[in-house]
This record gives C-alpha cells, structure tokens and sequence, in this order.
C-alpha cells in the first residue's frame, strides 16, 4: 500500500474454525495442496447455541472448533483459508516459471527467476552477511550530517525508511495531481504505544525488544560488549521518536493530514534536515511543495539531528538496514527475526516453509507480473461482469437508503448521491499492466533481487509527483483477498483473489452471495461515507460538502458506535478502540444493510417465498432456512476465525478493523431485520438497548 493513500481496506480478516467432534487434519506446511474454501457451510454451524443470544458462536461455533491455528499462522479463518488457497496456485504458476528447461515467455522468465532465487536456500545461507556489506561499510563510514542524510536517502531507496516516510501522494484539495508528501515513522515495533505505554507487559516487550536487536548486531559482527550499548541507544532513539508521533487514532482524520508548505518553509521548520539536499540525494523530480504529516515530529525530532552523536546514529541504522533485510539473509537472521517478531510479538509458533515466503514475496514486489498468469488461469471476463451486476446493485440500493435517511436534510441528500454516482469499479485486475521490463532480476541474487525491486518501486511512487493522478492505478495485486475503498480515487477495487467462495460461488443462491461479498461490496461503498471518507467530496478532495446541522448528527451517530464497539473486549483486559475502528465498524453497519436492501430489490420477499421457479425458494428447500437467514447466515461465516491471544494484543492497538465475533455480532445486534428474521426480541443479547445506526 502507498505511504499516502487514504485507503480503508476490509481486514485479512481472522482465523479459525469448527467442525464436529475433532479438529480437521490441516495440510503440511511442507505441501502446497489446499482445498478452496465451502459457502455457506452448515456443518460449520453449532446449532445448540441460540442465535439471539450468540450468532456468531451459532454461525461458526463448529467451524472454530475443528479449525485451530496451524503452528505458521497467527490467526486462522476464512480469509486465511482462501488465501492459502490462492498461495496454492501462485505456487503451481511460480514452479514452472522457475523451471529453466524449457521455453519461457519474459514474465515467466522475471517472476521464475525472482522465486527461484528466493527458493535458493542454501546460496543464500553461503552468502552469510555479504549481500549487506556494501551498505554497513557506507554507514560505517559516516562522518559529518551531510553524509548522514545521504546515507538516509540511499536507505529509503531500499525501501528502509529510517526517521520517516517519503513519497508521493494525491493532493488533498487538488486530487487529480500527486504531490510530495514526508511522514513520521522510523519505528520497528508495531506502534508509538509500545515504547511509551508504562504497563507491565509493554515494559516486557522493551526489554525483549533490546535483547533482540542486541542479537541481531552480534551475528552482524559487533562485540557483545558494543552490541548491547548500541541496542539501548537504538531503543532510545525509537522512544524519542515515538514520542513526537502522532497516535493512530488522530492520524486517522484526514484533517490532521492537511500540511502542504513550500520546501523553504518545510527547510525552516526543521533545518537539520537539510530536506532540498536529501529529497535531490533521492532522485525525486523538482517540486516546490510537500505535504508534511504532522508538522510536529519533524519539528520535535529537528534538534535530535545534531544532539544525538554520529556514532548511535550509525548504531540505528545499522540496526534498521539489518532488521528491514533479515527474512532475505541467512537463516540465523531469519530465525532471530522471526523469534522476536513473530513468535514472541504475535504467537506464530512456526516459521512458515520456504515456498510460502518466496510466494508471498513474489507476489507483493511483483504482483502485477504474477497476477497476468493467475487471473488467465482463475478470472474471466465473465467474473468481471458477475460482480458488476451485483456493484451496480449495491450502488441503487445505497441511493435508495440516501433518500430515505429520516436524519439528513435534502441539500447534504444531494451531495451524497453526487458523491455515490461518481465512484467508479475496479474489477479482478488492471485494464494495463504494470511492466516491471526495467527491474533486473539476477538467478542467484536474492537480496538484490529484492532491493532492486524495492528500488523501482520507490522510484516508481517519486516519478509521480507533479504528474496527474492515474486512477486507473491498483493498490493490490490481482490475487489478493481483500477489497478496498480509495478517498482521492473515489473508487472501490475487488482484485480477483476475493471474487471465489466463501465471499462469491456462482453455484450458490443470491442470497449467500449478497451475505458475503454483497456485504463486502457494501462496506466498500460505505467506507465512502463514513467518519472520514465523508469528508472528501465526489472528485476526491477533502471538502467539506455537509450542513452543520447534518454533520453534527452524523458525528452524534458515529458517536454511538464508537462507544458501543469500545465496550467490546478484544482479548484479556483489553477493550477495542472504538475510535480506531470506527470507520470499519461504521462500513460493516452500512454494508450489511445495503447489500440486504439490494437482495431484497432483486427477490422481493414475496416472490421468494412463492416457489414459483425462484431460485431462492428451491435453495430454502434444501435446508430449514428462509432466504433472509441464509443472508445473515452467509455473512457471518465469512468472519469465522480464531486468533492467537499474542496477535489479538497487536491488533487491538494497530489494526482499525475489529475481530470476526464483533464484525458479526457488533454488526448484527444494531440491525431490526437480523432481529425479524431469528425472532430476536428486546432483552436479548443479539438485540441492542440503544441501536445505532449511521447508514
């Protein structure tokens, strides 16, 4: 994702599972087979619970059940299935595009020889800490600023971004250009909180954390007796960091992102930067104006540049370059990573195989080269125009719920359904493909690999500043399961890897369709108005299009469901953050509704009920479920999953999407039909005292 795209994206949801009586046999993490994903499974249901009191435990309580986390996930559920799924057939496409006996085509020959370098173990344990030598020996010649900021220029090309962020970004207030942008960042540990919160557990994670890097030093060669020194400085640095940072939840008003100055005036706001020298050392085009995001930390960081000594800078680069590359050195680096990152931060208990990493690698820094074979073998026209038919449903349903809001006034009516009417669909993949003929991809050269296509990627993002926006641009690759909503593009996305069962199977009713990826379609459109993609206007820039009067009810609306979802505890004694999950939930609310008013424009109820050559009547007459319950029933197993308790920790302080249980149940008990269709009275759990509703 782009360092400045306000993009809201539905979660790489959860994990986890039930069956019967026995948890199911998982596959080896040593075999690429898996099974596509089943809709609506009712063997996933656990029927002794009452739905009013606990859909989603009804919904899915067999499903979690048989479905434990296998030992190299951090959390197991339907997203995670069928993203296994598709890793599946990438790794079928990239073995024989790695194999070399044979004729190949120059995206099979760039995307075979990427992987099969990766798959290179042992040339890559012989290689040790050579890869990096070059760029240890430039940091550890260092000697004066002007070298420092070079250097830090350099690393950012390889996609290390120490002491923040830089790139490009649509213009908030003219989004048909891209602009600079510069951001906070330089952290390694997953948020702000976890250098200041002063709890045990936080104070824990510090401690391990500068144990970690201690380690991680060593094995690049440092004296136990410097390497420990070096790990503190690195921690403080982070600290001071972290603590001119802005915290999520204020970073996520795209308000509080609006900084455009002039270069000069960024140069006088944190002169030690000298950023004219550093945005040239980075081969940046000419530009006279950057968004800066927030002004505060590069002002608060600006004096750290000449008081923290030269030699702990050095350290913390050191520590940067070596954490960001250390899943592509040899193992030991692999496996100390993985210790502290994954088994001690999220609870992953086992590395994942080789193949599954260089799968994923591939596919993030070549998706569009690998996803040209993927969509050929999976996707057709035929999906495109499936799910468009269902898009353009969406769209007249979330027109119709506009006009009737009993709380909105005509006029902000209006500029709503200007708003609506200009999002454009992006379906399955590209109309153009991304060409990647100028990355250099050498056999036997992972890490350059790697950093080469890091680097035409970094290039590709500052080539766009003071171009026109190209909002035929993709934020993910074709085979990704997810979807997302783009505030400056307007627009909504559903890459291919998403538009398959569970969420859509063409063999299945309407009914189960519109409960998973009519909800999911839904929530796209709704993320357009919710707390901030409501405050960009039908072109993109952020505008103010409302009444006073009607953005206050609105923000008193968002009000309630932040409160209510900040009530929900995530896991242990931790609440989730209503605030930082707000937009979500406010889209999970919406899309349910709208994609159930779309499924009813389609299938009125009582043509439904009829039997007369409806499809939904002959699916009601294989099970005891009327079309609406199906819905509901369908949306909710798509949010079966279990998590570990480590990575439920992580998530509840940096992901903005709430757990499967509540993107159900939270969604479900403000929502009268879910209520209508299990009868569900008042008293209940699964019907709320004080119900909210924003769209």
């Amino acid at each position: 994702m782009r360092w400045t795209q306000a993009i809201a994206v539905m979660c790489l949801a959860v994990a986890a599972a039930a069956a019967q009586n026995t948890p199911s046999a998982k596959p080896s993490s040593e075999s690429s087979a898996s099974q596509r994903p089943k809709s609506y499974d009712l063997d996933a249901m656990d029927k002794t619970v009452d739905p009013c009191e606990d859909f989603y435990q009804y919904a899915c309580g067999t499903w979690r059940k048989n479905n434990p986390i296998p030992a190299d996930q951090t959390r197991w559920g339907r997203f995670t299935e069928l993203n296994e799924y598709n890793r599946s057939m990438l790794h079928d496409i990239l073995e024989k595009a790695a194999a070399t006996n044979g004729a190949r085509d120059p995206i099979a020959q760039k995307i075979g020889d990427f992987y099969g370098s990766c798959m290179d173990e042992a040339a890559v344990n012989k290689k040790g800490i050579e890869p990096i030598k070059a760029d240890l020996d430039r940091i550890n010649a260092i000697s004066n600023k002007d070298q420092l900021m070079s250097t830090v220029a350099h690393l950012h090309d390889e996609g290390v971004r120490v002491l923040f962020g830089f790139g490009s970004q649509p213009d908030l207030h003219n989004a048909t250009m891209e602009i600079a942008g510069l951001f906070q960042g330089g952290l390694s540990l997953p948020d702000r909180d976890y250098y200041l919160k002063p709890d045990p557990k936080s104070v824990e994670t510090r401690d391990k954390y500068q144990a970690h890097v201690a380690k991680m030093l060593t094995l690049m060669g440092e004296d136990q007796s410097a390497a420990e020194p070096d790990a503190k400085t690195v921690l403080d640095i982070e600290t001071k960091l972290a603590q001119a940072a802005w915290e999520r939840t204020k970073m996520r008003d795209p308000k509080n992102r609006d900084h455009k100055m002039s270069v000069s005036q960024l140069e006088a706001l944190a002169p030690n930067f000298e950023f004219k020298k550093f945005f040239v050392a980075t081969g940046a085009p000419s530009f006279t104006e950057v968004n800066v995001v927030p002004p505060d930390f590069f002002q608060q960081i600006n004096p750290l540049i000449d008081s923290v000594p030269l030699n702990d800078w050095k350290a913390y680069l050191r520590w940067h370059l070596v954490h960001n590359v250390a899943p592509h050195l040899s193992q030991p680096f692999v496996d100390e990573n993985f210790d502290f990152f994954e088994k001690y931060l999220t609870g992953r208990k086992e590395l994942p195989v080789r193949w599954k990493r260089c799968v994923q690698l591939t596919d993030q820094l070549l998706g569009e080269a690998v996803g040209q074979p993927y969509v050929q073998q999976n996707f057709g026209a035929d999906g495109k125009e499936r799910t468009l038919k269902m898009v353009q449903a969406l769209e007249t349903a979330l027109s119709q719920d506009i006009k009737d809001l009993p709380w909105m006034t005509p006029e902000t009516k209006k500029n709503a359904q200007v708003k609506l009417q200009a999002i454009t669909n992006k379906i399955g993949y590209p109309d153009k493909w991304r060409d990647y003929s100028t990355v250099k991809v050498v056999r036997g050269d992972h890490l350059g690999n790697v950093q080469r296509a890091i680097a035409f990627e970094s290039k590709r993002q500052l080539n766009k500043i003071g171009k026109p926006l190209d909002k035929k641009e993709w934020g993910m690759t074709p085979p990704t399961v997810n979807a997302y909503y783009s505030p400056p593009n307007n627009d909504i996305n559903f890459p291919a890897g998403i538009l398959q069962p569970p969420f859509f199977d063409k063999s299945i009713d309407d009914a189960v369709n519109f409960g998973g990826i009519g909800v999911v379609i839904g929530h796209e459109l709704t993320h357009g108005f919710d707390d901030q993609g409501s405050k960009y206007d039908a072109v993109g820039n952020l505008r103010d299009w409302w009444t006073a009067t009607d953005r206050a009810e609105f923000d008193k609306r968002t009000g309630c469901v932040a409160d209510e979802y900040g009530s929900f505890i995530a896991v242990d004694d931790m609440h989730l953050n209503g605030k930082l999950t707000l937009g979500e939930n406010t889209a999970d609310n919406g899309g349910i509704r709208i994609a159930l008013r779309a499924y009813h424009n389609l299938h009125p109820s009582q043509q439904a009920k009829s039997g007369k050559g409806d499809q939904e009547a002959t699916a009601q007459k294989n099970d005891e479920f009327t079309p609406e319950q199906r819905f509901f029933i369908g949306f909710a197993q798509i949010w079966c999953e279990n998590r570990t308790p480590e990575s439920a920790r992580v998530l509840v302080l940096t992901d903005p999407h709430s757990p499967g249980r509540y993107r159900v149940n939270g969604t479900l008990q403000n929502n009268e039909d879910f209520s209508k269709a299990f009868s569900c009275h008042a008293g209940q759990k699964m019907v709320s005292q004080n119900a909210c509703r924003v769209w």
